[in-house]
């Protein structure tokens, strides 16, 4: 009888272990920083992304919308920005949000006296900071900026916790479990989560594998249910077995070139060697024909303020790029290295077409590869390279995807330091006429072309395979991770 009764339980158990709702999906590199105040890696945000909400949040459309705060509104000045918080949001720990953590959240964006501010936009923007009551805050900024409020995505945490990279706490659908380093990051559903709408899977687990072909097998073998990378031929491979989605994703794949280390401080040796590469060929090698060719740093999604023509002005042009060469001092080519983070095969791939494409004009350009915390620290951070490829994921503003080469950002990896274009970026954030504003950020980016910072190679096409009873997937213009929306049928 005991025998039985224990078989009974046991039964029981297995029943309720599997009618957790679970999806593990594979991504290929660990988090840089929990912390979201500090975490700069786009596979950060996409995972965190259902750990973490602003008074604002993002949806699916490329606007934003309320989150903790409930409402909003602009002055008419368009220099101060008024919250009024949302009853009853609770944090992951059980609290209720409370004013004092929007301050602190805030006020580490922005700097204190005793701190160093955490957002670059908040330190040069906020010039000011201030409850008006228990439920209202208002954020006052020192010189215009319309694409500003898209800032407010940014998360809001709570002031008592001791450590936010050990222990991330956030308001958003998921609360963060747990973190294995080199193996998986664990969220699931937080029931007290303030819209009504909760979502239906209970445990996601980012499981991190490098390599996409294991990727792949363990997405085969039913290991995972969300392979949120799949290239051109492994979709080939999937198709009719799987649910696919393929859209554009707002990302520009580039190859960077060190501006502060010769040659590539010369603006004849950045051209030659943007003449020397095929980008149609590295599309149809490497992408299978699945992305689309740029010329500078802005994706075709961002319709309103894309320059169009771009993407030709360097047309494969190899005695052209030779001549550079020549003119600049380098007539029999150089030496040199491509930095690659290994845990994205598809720039791997990319590297070993432009090696070869640069060996026509006599570029002899070494492969390296790095792990993905080495490529962040010594390449993003220390700009310790000559050559790097690397994808930038989009943003919702035309102005943060294009900041990122003004002279006092933080993270300008390229060492791009252009008076005209930190004037021209500068100007389109104050232009309350939005074609005025279109106008300035397209002539950036034609800046950024004519003096070939970068190689700007294209925005591939965005491929998840979800496993066949896997439902729900929202595309965004940013790459993120929704599992909020996900269900299985």
């Amino acid at each position: 009888m005991r025998r039985i009764l224990l078989l009974l339980l046991f039964s029981i158990a297995v029943v309720n272990v599997f009618s957790i709702k679970r999806v593990v999906v594979a991504v290929p590199q660990d988090p840089d920083f929990l912390d979201p105040h500090r975490a700069a890696a786009s596979g950060t945000y996409e995972m965190m992304f259902n750990v973490f909400e602003g008074l604002l949040k993002p949806d699916s459309t490329g606007n934003v919308v309320p989150a903790v705060a409930e409402s909003f509104s602009i002055s008419s000045d368009g220099l101060s920005y008024t919250f009024r918080l949302r009853e009853g949001v609770k944090f992951h720990n059980g609290r209720e949000v409370e004013m004092a953590d929007v301050l602190y959240s805030l006020n580490r964006l922005r700097g204190t006296e005793s701190e160093a501010g955490l957002s670059s936009d908040f330190v040069k923007f906020v010039s000011n900071i201030e409850a008006i009551d228990e439920k209202t805050v208002v954020i006052s900024l020192n010189t215009l900026n319309t694409d500003f409020l898209e800032k407010f995505i940014i998360a809001i945490i709570p002031a008592d916790n001791s450590d936010h990279n050990l222990n991330p706490v956030g308001t958003g659908p998921f609360r963060f479990v747990r973190y294995q380093p080199g193996q998986r990051l664990v969220i699931a559903r937080f029931d007290q989560y303030w819209n009504t709408r909760l979502p239906e899977i209970d445990e996601v687990e980012f499981r991190i594998i490098p390599d996409t072909q294991a990727a792949l097998m363990s997405f085969m073998a039913g290991e995972v249910q969300m392979l949120p990378r799949a290239d051109a031929i492994q979709a080939l491979i999937l198709e009719g077995r799987y649910n696919l989605i393929g859209v554009e994703q707002n990302m520009v794949q580039l190859m960077a070139m060190n501006l502060d280390r010769t040659p590539f401080s010369d603006i004849a040796v950045r051209q030659a060697i943007n003449l020397a590469i095929d980008k149609d060929e590295i599309i149809d090698l490497v992408a299978n024909g699945y992305g689309t060719k740029l010329g500078s740093n802005m994706s075709p999604i961002m319709e309103k303020y894309y320059q169009e023509g771009l993407e030709n002005y360097y047309e494969t042009d190899l005695d052209k790029s030779k001549r550079l060469l020549t003119e600049a001092g380098y007539p029999s080519g150089f030496k040199t290295k491509i930095t690659v983070p290994s845990n994205y095969q598809f720039h791997i791939d990319t590297a070993q077409v432009i090696a070869e494409q640069l060996k026509k004009v006599g570029i002899q350009a070494d492969i390296e590869l790095v792990e993905w915390g080495v490529w962040l620290d010594r390449v993003y951070a220390r700009r310790d390279y000559e050559m790097t490829i690397i994808g930038l994921t989009g943003k919702l503003s035309a102005y943060d995807i294009l900041k990122r080469y003004l002279s006092d950002y933080p993270r300008n990896f390229f060492n791009y330091f252009n008076p005209e274009y930190d004037k021209l970026v500068n100007s389109a954030i104050m232009q309350t006429d939005i074609d005025r504003k279109a106008e300035l950020f397209k002539n950036a980016q034609s800046v950024l072309t004519e003096e070939a910072v970068a190689v700007y190679i294209m925005d591939p096409n965005f491929i998840v395979a979800l496993a066949p009873d896997l439902f729900g997937y929202t595309v965004y213009p940013l790459y993120v991770q929704d599992m909020s929306t996900l269900y299985y049928r």
